[in-house]
């Protein structure tokens, strides 16, 4: 016959004992509880056991001394339940944090070749999520108020400026508390298909990504202002920004390019790193293709294609500072960007040119969806145009 626990008095005339005294929650669920000195506060187990997978598994469920005594039974008891209804639905009884879910994410990217995803997840995760509350929750314990506390808290963090050399002054936007949701979200998703947690009940809703945050990107450059731009431009810097002005590419994988990427003979250009993730070939019409021969020229295959003046490849952290100060000397928006110059190309392509959309995805390394989402109001005004060309 079962012992008692589930009142404080019986609870303290058990013997004290190394063994715990268990009472049946069901089939193969046993709630059990410890005491192993009269003056103890005692602690509470859960056992499970599945007969059909040979399976047993125990875990402690701590003391619950910041609650009443008369309550603690019905706290350990919900909690052991909680713990039963994971295991039965596949889970693995190991204690995971929300921390180390994350961890766990990082090196999961590496091991898929993604290491530099890797490093950024790995910053966000440090400045969002391993220190705050929310990082030592136990996946097993995790409800939808603690996303929702997070959430809230993150989208009243000021946003990290570009230019690191300045303070923060501004709110974060929709588009930037999407990014920074979106890692912990996968690294939550890959615990669900790890067995670590066996519901995404706590985040499904909590950390749906915010509509409309992605807006069309606003700051455009005419060709007069892109010249400008480039004038004022270190010299190394002017090929990039003139690279950039040529063919629509992201800054990074522009940046990445080396010389093997270019064939002189046939005039194509290899895109072989780009957040599309698929390698592409563009057909140069005949300056841009003379444009990146020069570039290109002396240079051993795996060379930088668009060198820095001690020819090292670019990056962002290279080419931010100096963008900016050109921006300033040029006497151009602020809020200009690299990827401003991708932006104002595109622009130009569609509203000049006048190219179909799938040409247009191809060249710039992006989804229909996306050149609609975010250049569809170009394309709408040519379809208006044509519409009207065919008036009586």
């Amino acid at each position: 016959m079962a012992t008692r626990i589930d009142t404080v008095d019986a609870r303290s005339r058990l013997k004290p004992r190394a063994e715990p005294y268990w009472t049946r929650v069901n089939a193969g669920c046993q709630l059990g509880f410890r005491k192993m000195s009269s003056k103890s506060t005692g602690t509470w187990i859960a056992k499970f056991r599945d007969a059909d997978e040979d399976r047993r598994e125990k875990r402690s469920l701590g003391d619950f001394g910041h609650l009443p005594p008369s309550q603690r039974h019905d706290a350990a008891k919900a909690a052991a339940e909680e713990w039963f209804k994971h295991l039965c639905k596949g889970g693995i009884s190991g204690k995971v944090t929300v921390r180390a879910a994350c961890e766990i994410y990082v090196e999961h990217l590496r091991s898929l070749g993604k290491g530099k995803t890797a490093d950024d997840v790995k910053r966000r995760f440090v400045q969002y999520v391993n220190d705050k509350p929310l990082g030592q929750i136990e996946l097993q314990r995790l409800k939808p108020r603690d996303i929702d506390v997070w959430r809230k808290s993150l989208a009243t963090t000021m946003a990290t400026p570009q230019d690191k050399r300045k303070a923060p002054t501004r709110q974060r936007s929709a588009s930037t508390l999407n990014r920074d949701m979106t890692p912990l979200r996968a690294a939550l998703n890959l615990a669900l298909a790890d067995g670590h947690i066996t519901t995404d009940a706590a985040w499904k809703t909590k950390m749906r990504p915010l509509k409309d945050a992605d807006r069309r990107r606003d700051v455009y450059l005419d060709l007069v202002q892109r010249r400008a731009l480039i004038a004022k431009a270190p010299a190394d810097l002017a090929v990039l920004m003139s690279a950039l002005s040529l063919v629509p590419l992201r800054p990074g994988a522009m940046a990445a390019l080396v010389a093997g990427n270019f064939d002189k003979r046939l005039s194509t250009l290899t895109i072989g790193k780009d957040k599309h993730g698929q390698e592409r070939k563009i057909t140069l019409p005949p300056a841009t293709a003379t444009f990146f021969a020069e570039q290109g020229k002396d240079k051993l295959p795996n060379a930088p294609l668009l060198a820095r003046a001690d020819g090292s490849a670019w990056n962002k952290d290279a080419w931010k500072y100096p963008f900016k100060d050109a921006v300033i000397a040029a006497e151009l928006p602020a809020a200009a960007t690299a990827y401003a110059l991708r932006h104002s190309t595109i622009t130009d392509l569609i509203a000049l040119h006048r190219p179909d959309t799938l040409t247009v995805a191809q060249l710039s390394g992006t989804s229909l969806l996306m050149i609609e989402k975010h250049y569809g109001h170009l394309l709408r005004e040519h379809a208006a145009k044509a519409l009207a060309s065919l008036t009586l």
